[in-house]
């Protein structure tokens, strides 16, 4: 690349920042939703939704997440409670489950009700379209980055089937 181009894909990239950065600074996100049907994860605030995500879910995504190994996304109300940027997958934003009614419903049954469910970004460089997470909600690098910059934690998330 010669220098013309390179200093014209900076102030390409300069002028996006920017950009990005006015169009939401200042906006809270108060909220996340999560439509299991239709694959997608909605940053309100307010009322107002402010970004949507395409995303991939457990492998067996139908139906909520009961015990450890299930492949199941979990379906209620939890909190995004804390980032790890160490994570396998890229990074992540952790998911409160199980929360109190999910282990109790995971002990009658005599199951572990697994855990570490988040929101995270790829292992590998390619998002498939396939389910391909083990019960968390999957996004793209870049994506979860920029929920990431989004989110000011805690954050309450809805997931629904």
């Amino acid at each position: 690349m010669d220098r013309v181009s390179s200093k014209l894909m900076w102030n390409f990239f300069l002028l996006f920042f920017i950009i990005y950065s006015a169009v939401y600074a200042g906006v809270k996100i108060d909220l996340v939703k999560v439509d299991k049907s239709s694959k997608k994860m909605f940053l309100m605030s307010g009322s107002e939704v402010i970004k949507v995500y395409d995303i991939s879910l457990g492998r067996d995504p139908v139906g909520h997440k009961k015990k450890l190994g299930d492949k199941k996304t979990p379906e209620g109300i939890y909190i995004l409670d804390y980032k790890n940027s160490q994570s396998i997958y890229y990074k992540s934003i952790h998911i409160s489950y199980p929360n109190e009614k999910d282990k109790v419903a995971a002990a009658k049954k005599g199951w572990d009700p697994g855990g570490s469910i988040t929101i995270h970004g790829q292992k590998k460089s390619s998002l498939s379209k396939e389910e391909w997470t083990e019960g968390c909600i999957g996004v793209t690098n870049r994506e979860i980055d920029e929920i990431w910059e989004l989110l000011d934690l805690p954050v309450t998330i809805i997931i629904e089937p």
